[in-house]
C-alpha cells in the first residue's frame, strides 16, 4: 500500500509536477496527481487530502492514460551509455520487465493491480523482443512506455551492478551477454524481463 520508503522523508523532499495535468489527462482518479521524489528521482502517486503517498497508481486509475502520461512527461531520453568513474566488477544493463499476476508485487507505475496470466505476460514479452530483434524499436524506447519497472522513466537502465547486487536469475544473464546484446526473455519472481547489457 504505502511505501515506507516515502512515508519516512519529509514532504518538503517533494516537489510539485511543474505542469498542472488534468484529471483526464492523467488517467487518475479524483484527488490523486503525480509529484516527483527529489531524493529517489522518480514520480510517486499523491493524495493532497488523505496525504496517502505511493509508487504504484491507486485503484480506479485508468492503464492506458497513466501509460502515456509517464511515457510522456516522467521518462528521461537522454541516458548516458557510460557511467562516470570506473566500476570494475560491475557492469551496467536496462531492462524491460513484464510482471503477471503471480509475480512477487503484481503492480507497476502502470497498473495497480497485474491480472494478466503468465502465458499472457510471456505473449506479450515475446512481442516486444521480436520488435528489438527486427529493429523496429530499441529496448530503451519501449521501456518508456511498456515496463513495469520503474526503471522505465530512466529507458530501463539500471545503472552498474556487481555480482550477488541482482536476483540470480538475471544477474547471470546480464553478466552472460556481451555490450550491446540483448537477452532472450528471463524469468525471476518480479517477471519476465529482456536484459541489455
Amino acid at each position: 500500500m504505502v511505501s515506507s520508503s516515502i512515508l519516512g522523508q519529509q514532504l518538503d523532499d517533494y516537489t510539485r509536477i511543474k505542469h498542472s495535468p488534468s484529471q483526464s489527462d492523467t488517467g487518475l482518479p479524483a484527488g490523486w496527481e503525480v509529484r516527483h521524489s527529489n531524493s529517489k528521482n522518480l514520480p510517486y502517486y499523491f493524495n493532497p487530502e488523505t496525504k496517502e503517498s505511493r509508487w504504484e497508481p491507486p485503484a480506479g486509475t485508468d492503464p492506458e492514460k497513466i501509460k502515456h502520461y509517464m511515457g510522456t512527461y516522467h521518462s528521461s531520453a537522454n541516458v548516458r551509455p557510460d557511467g562516470a568513474g570506473q566500476h570494475e566488477g560491475k557492469i551496467r544493463a536496462a531492462h524491460l520487465l513484464v510482471k503477471h499476476r503471480d509475480s512477487r508485487r503484481p503492480a507497476s507505475w502502470r497498473e495497480a493491480e497485474i491480472t494478466r496470466t503468465k502465458e499472457e505476460a510471456m505473449s506479450t514479452i515475446l512481442g516486444h523482443e521480436a520488435r528489438i530483434r527486427s529493429g523496429a524499436s530499441s529496448l530503451g524506447d519501449l521501456a518508456v512506455m511498456e515496463s513495469d519497472c520503474s526503471s522505465a522513466r530512466k529507458r530501463g537502465d539500471l545503472g552498474f551492478f556487481g555480482k550477488g547486487d541482482m536476483q540470480k536469475e538475471f544477474e547471470e544473464a546480464s553478466f552472460a551477454l556481451k555490450p550491446g546484446e540483448v537477452s532472450h526473455v528471463v524469468e525471476t519472481a518480479s517477471g519476465l524481463h529482456l536484459i541489455e547489457r
